[in-house]
Parts: structure tokens; sequence; C-alpha cells
């Protein structure tokens, strides 16, 4: 896995989102700053906190003009039951291919209760106006994500 670090240009992207609705991280340069976050699978239990965590802090983002975007390997209809069951109020984006995945460098080798696997590791990153990242979040509890998130985002418009 070769992660991304502050100072690097993003990856332009463009994903399907829970509308099955195009959208291109190339719109955004310039005008807003994104925070991408890459969360293994829809509905899960750390997942939902996480997400549940960013909608609650919707006009905060917004008033720091941000704008989110989570990014998983769940198909289309299942982003869809997801921000409709967790009435989320910001997009998420399939990569079914996990090629945005690894561009980023989130896609790698994974061990859970002795087992190995290809998946997602969970990171964000915020990407300024100038299409750079400017924070790598890599350390964080689920639970917290978007409080580190918020105390990052308000550091850095100071």
């Amino acid at each position: 896995m070769n992660t991304l670090h502050v100072g690097d240009t993003a990856p332009l992207f463009t994903l399907s989102n829970e509308n099955d609705e195009q959208v291109s991280l190339a719109d955004y340069i310039g005008k807003q700053q994104v925070l991408v976050y890459f969360y293994p699978k829809a509905m899960t239990p750390g997942c939902t906190v996480q997400a549940q965590g960013l909608r609650d802090i919707k006009a905060e983002l917004t008033k720091l003009n941000t704008v989110v975007f989570g990014i998983s390997p769940d198909e289309v209809k299942r982003l869809t039951k997801f921000c409709q069951r967790d009435e989320l109020n910001f997009s998420l984006l399939s990569d079914v291919d996990h090629q945005v995945a690894e561009q980023f460098g989130v896609w790698g080798l994974k061990k859970f209760m002795g087992r190995e696997y290809d998946g997602i590791h969970r990171l964000s990153f915020l990407i300024g106006l100038d299409g750079k990242i400017s924070h790598v979040f890599n350390k964080f509890k689920t639970k917290e994500h978007h409080d580190v998130v918020l105390t990052v985002l308000n550091e850095l418009n100071q």
C-alpha cells in the first residue's frame, strides 16, 4: 500500500453515487474543500457510526466550505439503502473495482480474526481548493472521526 501524503495531488475520479449519478472530484476543485473518507462496508456497525457522525456535523462542514464523500466497494443499491436508512446528507460513492481506493493507497492486505484478505483501510483525506491533500486522517476511532475532522478543519481555517 502506497498511501497518499499531505502535499500530494489528489487523483481525479468520477464514481456513481447512491442515486446512480456521476460525481467527479474535478467539479469541486477550486470551489470547496473535499473530505474523502474510505470505509470498508456500508451498514456495518463502525461504518454506520462514522457516517452518522459526519451527518450530524453537516452544518459546521458547510460553514467551513467542505463537502463530504464516503467511498466504499459497495454496489450503488447498497449505498442507496444506507443513505435512506441513516438519513445521510452527503454522497456515498461506489468504487466496486476499488480503483480509486488503490489510487489513494488505501486498498491492501488486512488481517481480521486470524484471516488475511485485501480490503479498504479506513483512512480519510482532506483535499484543499488547490486539489492537493491538506490532511490525512489515519488515527481515529470511528465514533470520534467527525470530531477529529472538525478540529483539523477549524485549525486549518484560522
